[in-house]
């Protein structure tokens, strides 16, 4: 999403040091909250496709449209690339693909905000790695506690699958790859080139799988409306949204607002897909949600850039967005 034309000046404030910094108003929060709510119905919708493609089959729909749509609008120069910039765009592909492919399995089987709570390690966990800080450390301690809680609960209850953990888990590891190696693409590849160039990548690694774990429904043309709708909801309105927000909106306050997406994949479950969870879970996602907000404002504040969630040049400053 280039533009010939130089943005308007954004809106800014001082601050006591002297440094001019954007000044977020109403639309901005307006803007990431629609991002958050507009990924999870998308994700919550996705589930319902499960029945008729696999969760598999409907991440490769995903991947695959939402490619098609940043291609067209992107037009990456594929041939002037070379090989050290191809290299870090298809690694870059393939953590796309397995967080997604994971995460997609894991609500397949657990609740979708227990799902977001352990996803949400990764990001969390890097951050702490990359900052050295004790105390980025302590908020790691605080989110595991959180989690902690979440899985010896509900295994008590007998109602955590195990497998849909791991999968969350590994979904995890995924999402800390994808925000160090999207930095380094953010780097190397002009523009969101490289970011369309991954989404593709990611949709042919997934295609023998999709299609195979889907019978071959994936191919259906009966799917292509609901995988379009998945796509946009999922991809392509929240990228759109976020893109506006980050021309006004301070890194952190960005990245606070995006720490309350696992209470937002409460909410989802509850009303889209039935699941409601018992009070000491939903504490204890709280909790995570109280630990990512922790990290973030123990970070300088500094202005956000314009560049898509969880993908910045500094890899440390990516641990929520």
């Amino acid at each position: 999403m280039t533009s010939a034309t130089r943005p308007a000046a954004s809106p800014t404030t001082t601050s006591p040091g002297g440094a001019t910094r954007p000044r977020a108003g109403l639309l901005p929060v307006l803007l990431v909250m629609g991002s958050i709510v507009s990924l999870q119905v998308g994700s919550g919708y996705a589930t319902t496709l499960f029945d008729r493609a696999g969760s598999t089959g409907v991440t490769t729909l995903r991947l695959g449209l939402a490619a098609l749509v940043m291609l067209l609008v992107t037009r990456p120069r594929l041939r002037s690339w070379s090989r050290p910039q191809w290299r870090v765009v298809l690694m870059f592909g393939l953590s796309l693909a397995l967080m997604n492919s994971f995460f997609y399995a894991a609500i397949a089987r657990i609740p979708f905000g227990i799902a977001l709570a352990f996803e949400f390690l990764g990001p969390l966990g890097l951050a702490a790695a990359l900052s050295r800080r004790p105390r980025d450390f302590l908020w790691v301690a605080l989110a595991l506690a959180g989690v902690a809680t979440i899985g010896v609960h509900n295994a008590d209850a007998g109602s955590l699958d195990l497998l849909g953990v791991l999968f969350a888990l590994l979904a995890a590891s995924a999402w800390a790859a994808y925000i160090v190696l999207g930095a380094r693409v953010s780097t190397v590849v002009p523009g969101h080139q490289g970011l369309a160039a991954a989404l593709a990548t990611a949709a042919v690694m997934l295609l023998p799988f999709g299609i195979v774990t889907s019978g071959g429904a994936v191919l259906s043309l009966g799917l292509l409306l609901p995988g379009l709708a998945v796509a946009l909801f999922s991809s392509v309105l929240p990228y759109t949204f976020e893109m506006q927000a980050l021309k006004t909106m301070p890194k952190k306050m960005f990245s606070i607002l995006l720490a309350l997406e696992p209470a937002a994949g409460v909410l989802t479950g509850a009303l889209m897909l039935g699941q409601h969870l018992d009070p000491l879970t939903i504490a204890a996602i709280g909790v995570v949600v109280v630990a990512g907000i922790g990290a973030t404002l123990g970070r300088p504040d500094r202005p956000a850039r314009r560049g898509l969630r969880r993908r910045r040049a500094n890899p440390g400053d990516a641990v929520l967005t």
